[in-house]
């Protein structure tokens, strides 16, 4: 009978959380394993967990916590939400003040931010850390990006740290991100990205195979050739490799797959979120409409039939276009990241978190779904500038942005005029342009706003911060509305 404690009890039992637990054993720590449905623990003991002496069953939450060192660490993986409160509630009885509890699911982060503070009202550390990599980097090292309450920090570290995925000089793709509910924010931040990433590279895919008119072998090995280059990232690897992969009778499997496009809420949230601190998110955004308009699968169809849309071949050199093709996925990958960070940016000023925006792009240069080769280039733009406001300012990106900013253009004119939809290349695009305006057209709208609803304006000859109301037709009064922004 083994009667060693463990060093960490892992709940929830489904593939991150088996993958997890097998990667902490490799490591050489010692995990309790417990799901809910007890018979899915022998069914993990006697099968990929078999003859594992660093892994240890648990039959109840009195048995997981009992089989434990002090001070207990728990990890949740488990659905994110109500599921997640309900084991909180239930451990909490059993623990003692100091123990702690990590949640690796993919939270809220307002959920984090109450949780972290419920129980550190009663002694208990409370950490939400978010997870990426998928079943393989569960496995064989994912990147980690915990926050909540500092005081564990220094107890989880061995752990988080050593099961994570590690950088070519060795740096873990885990470290600490901020009090709260700082870690969940940039986990969900990074899935934003994610989502924006996947749409840029469909858009692509489109351009080239309803564009160009290239086979399925031809766009393969350009995403090959792309990885030599600064594209190189997990996600241009994978799609070379759908790309490539033949269904039994030989055609592509991809043209069999049905274009409605699923979606697990990050993205939303990333939206959300943007919304509310006012942060122009304008092409992660984007890319969670699209797959909102996939959804539409049925209405598509019956649409394009009304209005008989046809796709107008690209002409013209088909190399060059693929080349212009490149360096516009490059520069609106900058953007969609470089928006990602102005979120996070503005949640951590908010928060007071003080995230550190380099170590950040740190924690996803390896094991994540969004790791690619600049992720290093990001780190040096913000150890170069610390107070770097837009990632586009920094000599390195500006520099491609600028190079990338003719064919750009062309790519996403020549997607509208043959009618293939883009939305986040044009969305990067238009981003672009607008936020380095020096004079936008707000002054018009300011106009309308103060004209039906007395909103008022600043004036440019005036100082900032004062606001100034005109009685447009001569039939209104001069009462202002409460100022606010919109």
């Amino acid at each position: 009978m083994n009667t060693k404690k463990g060093d960490i009890g892992v709940i929830g039992l489904a593939v991150m959380g088996q993958n997890l637990i097998l990667n902490m054993a490799d490591h050489g720590f010692t995990v309790v394993a417990y799901n809910r449905t007890t018979s899915k623990v022998d069914e993990f003991l006697e099968g990929p967990a078999k003859g594992n002496d660093h892994i240890i069953g648990a039959y109840s939450l009195e048995d997981l916590v009992n089989k434990l060192s002090a001070p207990r660490k728990i990890m949740l993986m488990v659905r994110a939400g109500e599921v997640v409160d309900k084991f909180i509630d239930a451990l909490v009885p059993l623990l003692d003040k100091g123990d702690i509890i990590i949640d690796g699911g993919n939270s809220n982060y307002p959920d984090t931010n109450r949780r972290v503070k419920e129980l550190a009202e009663k002694g208990i550390r409370f950490v939400g850390a978010g997870v990426s990599g998928g079943e393989e980097g569960a496995r064989r090292g994912p990147s980690i990006m915990p926050g909540g309450n500092p005081e564990a920090w220094q107890y989880v570290k061995p752990i988080l740290q050593g099961i994570s995925a590690k950088t070519e000089a060795g740096e873990p793709c885990c470290d600490w991100v901020g009090n709260e509910g700082a870690g969940h924010f940039v986990k969900m931040v990074h899935n934003g990205i994610e989502y924006g990433d996947m749409q840029l590279i469909c858009e692509a895919y489109q351009f080239m195979k309803e564009g160009l008119g290239l086979s399925h072998e031809e766009m393969q090995a350009i995403f090959q050739d792309w990885k030599k280059t600064e594209l190189d990232s997990y996600l241009i690897d994978i799609t070379a490799d759908i790309l490539g992969h033949k269904d039994e009778d030989g055609a592509p499997l991809v043209e069999k797959i049905l274009d409605t496009a699923g979606q697990k809420g990050t993205g939303k949230w990333t939206g959300i979120n943007a919304l509310d601190f006012g942060v122009p998110l304008t092409l992660i955004t984007e890319a969670v409409f699209a797959r909102c308009v996939s959804a539409l699968k049925d209405q598509r169809v019956a649409m394009s039939k009304l209005f008989d849309k046809q796709i107008t071949p690209v002409e013209g050199d088909k190399a060059q276009w693929i080349e212009a093709l490149r360096k516009a996925l490059l520069a609106s990958k900058i953007i969609s990241y470089a928006q990602g960070f102005m979120l996070i940016r503005e949640a951590s000023e908010t928060f007071g978190w003080n995230i550190n925006y380099g170590a950040t792009a740190l924690l996803w240069r390896e094991g994540c779904i969004i790791r690619s080769a600049f992720l290093g280039n990001i780190r040096d733009a913000y150890a170069l500038d610390p107070e770097l406001i837009f990632l586009g300012a920094d000599p390195y990106f500006r520099a491609i942005l600028e190079n990338a900013m003719k064919d750009w253009r062309k790519v996403v004119a020549k997607s509208i005029e043959t009618g293939l939809p883009m939305p986040c290349m044009a969305s990067a695009l238009t981003f672009l342009d607008g936020y380095t305006s020096a004079q936008l057209p707000a002054n018009l709208l300011q106009a309308q706003r103060d004209y039906f609803g007395a909103h008022t304006y600043e004036r440019t000859d005036k100082a900032r911060g004062e606001f100034f109301h005109t009685n447009w037709t001569g039939r209104g009064g001069n009462t202002a509305s409460t100022k606010y922004d919109v």
